[in-house]
């Protein structure tokens, strides 16, 4: 594979949250889902965000606060990235794992997403918009965008809620993102809804590929987590012989489950040029447009 592979077979987590004892049983799970994504045919394993809140399970009556449960679900990351990295390593994928909250020293704590590619290099990306309940969660913004050089393209990380600001993403695609990734987390089906739109529209400004993986299922036992809804999906332009609706796959709200597309990003690539509407090259040509791309930087996950 190369850095200007024109097919990628991604599958998105439509990701149940539970409670589980221990990490064993955590590393467990995970081993289950990525091996039935690789397994049919998936290069690139997109988890949901805040979906790492469910190893707070394994820390008992710690994890009852808001307060503990991010405490023991940032203390138990270092030892899950481990076994993403592992999996990664094994099954010969690239996998995005659930987000969840990292400290960064002092009382600074943000929301981290990792991705894991097979030959053991791992990039982030940390959220830049919070949502009201991320700041009363004390959730701090992070600083940078950063686009991901892997075998599959160049793959960029909106999460959530920056998925609907469309200079993030503006910004990611000006420097060369192909695959933007949207791990979402949202209560209500109207949030998933919201996630959804953003993610067809940034399709369609940019010419790119949109994956959107979120947390489903009801955790009382969690008060960060207590309530997901959501569907998963693999969003395209809307342009002929591609998708006439932009929706290349999408899942059963609420059911658990991968959602899996083959993504030509060859014909991406033609549509952004000489597409019957061409939104990602005539985007400078609004008043005021400017370019975004000197905010990003360039992480290199190959080999």
């Amino acid at each position: 594979m190369t850095a200007q592979q024109d097919r990628v077979r991604i599958a998105a987590a439509q990701y149940p949250i539970e409670k589980l004892d221990t990490l064993s049983e955590y590393r467990a799970k995970l081993a289950r889902w990525v091996a039935d994504a690789a397994e049919k045919g998936a290069e690139l394993l997109v988890f949901p965000e805040y979906g790492a809140m469910e190893y707070a399970g394994a820390a008992g009556e710690h994890a009852t606060t808001l307060a503990g449960s991010l405490t023991a679900a940032a203390d138990a990351m270092l030892e899950m990235e481990a076994t993403h990295a592992s999996l990664a390593r094994a099954y010969g994928v690239h996998i995005l794992a659930s987000s969840g909250p990292c400290r960064l020293g002092g009382s600074s704590t943000v929301n981290r997403a990792k991705l894991f590619a097979p030959s053991g290099a791992v990039g982030f990306q940390d959220k830049l918009m919070m949502t009201p309940f991320e700041r009363n969660w004390g959730i701090s913004a992070g600083r940078g965008l950063s686009v991901f050089a892997t075998e599959l393209g160049r793959i960029g990380i909106a999460i959530c809620y920056d998925s609907e600001f469309p200079l993030l993403v503006r910004a990611l695609c000006e420097a060369g993102a192909e695959i933007i990734l949207i791990p979402s987390c949202t209560e209500f089906a109207s949030g998933n809804r919201r996630v959804r739109t953003a993610a067809l529209a940034r399709a369609l400004e940019n010419g790119c590929v949109t994956v959107q993986s979120p947390t489903i299922g009801m955790a009382p036992w969690s008060p960060a987590v207590d309530c997901n809804s959501g569907a998963a999906g693999i969003f395209v332009p809307s342009e002929r012989g591609l998708s006439d609706d932009g929706i290349l796959a999408e899942g059963t709200l609420g059911q658990p489950q991968w959602v899996h597309a083959s993504v030509d990003l060859g014909r991406l690539r033609r549509v952004r040029e000489a597409g019957e509407m061409r939104n990602a090259r005539d985007w400078s040509l609004q008043p005021g447009a400017t370019s975004l791309s000197h905010h990003v930087t360039l992480h290199t996950l190959t080999d």
